[in-house]
């Protein structure tokens, strides 16, 4: 009796396991429409015909280089979000991927500061150069 009670359990348990790897499998491949893809593609040649005509327009200074860098990440946001479906990932491995770069981009405008303070410490102390 015992016996076959546990060998109930044990095929239940058996079964169960089995459904939750299916149902597992089933969540990982994701099959996406392709119009998606195709809207995307276009979006990135919006963005990269946008960033050659900063280019033709002889936009220059800040603004020009604003423009190049805000079309390069929203195309590399588009890339990384779709075709290297982070968009359908797991909250922590977006934040294990997405944060170091934004942090990166902190520490480098942190360094940007320190470095127009230095400058202006620099002159005001030394005088400007010969």
């Amino acid at each position: 009796m015992a016996e076959a009670t546990a060998n109930g359990l044990g095929q239940h348990a058996l079964h169960a396991t089995h459904d939750a790897v299916a149902v597992t499998k089933a969540d990982t491949h994701q099959e996406h429409p392709i119009k998606l893809y195709l809207v995307v593609w276009a979006w990135l040649f919006i963005l990269s015909t946008c960033s050659y005509l900063v280019d033709y327009f002889g936009l220059h200074g800040y603004l020009r280089w604003s423009l190049i860098l805000i079309f390069m990440m929203l195309k590399a946001g588009l890339i990384v979000a779709v075709f290297m479906h982070m968009a359908w990932e797991r909250l922590a491995m977006m934040y294990a991927i997405i944060l170091p770069p934004i942090l990166v981009l902190v520490f480098v405008t942190m360094m940007v500061f320190e470095a127009d303070y230095t400058l202006l410490t620099r002159i005001a102390f030394f005088g400007p150069g010969p």
